[in-house]
């Protein structure tokens, strides 16, 4: 199975307002087909889509906060 992102990647939501940097800690795998991914920031953890995710900051929703 190929997967976007894999465990250590540093990456950042999308939505997040102040792109904090997140690390992919885990990968879990629903109905064979749906791929969740466990990102951790601080002692947070979270789960997300691929589509929730970038590997760059978003340097203008950043500024908008």
């Amino acid at each position: 199975m190929n997967f976007k992102f894999n465990f250590g990647d540093i990456v950042y939501l999308k939505t997040d307002t102040e792109q904090y940097a997140r690390i992919v800690t885990g990968i879990l795998i629903r109905n064979g087909n749906c791929i969740l991914y466990y990102l951790s920031q601080s002692t947070l953890e979270s789960t997300h889509y691929d589509y929730e995710i970038s590997v760059e900051v978003n340097e203008i929703i950043k500024m908008l906060n």
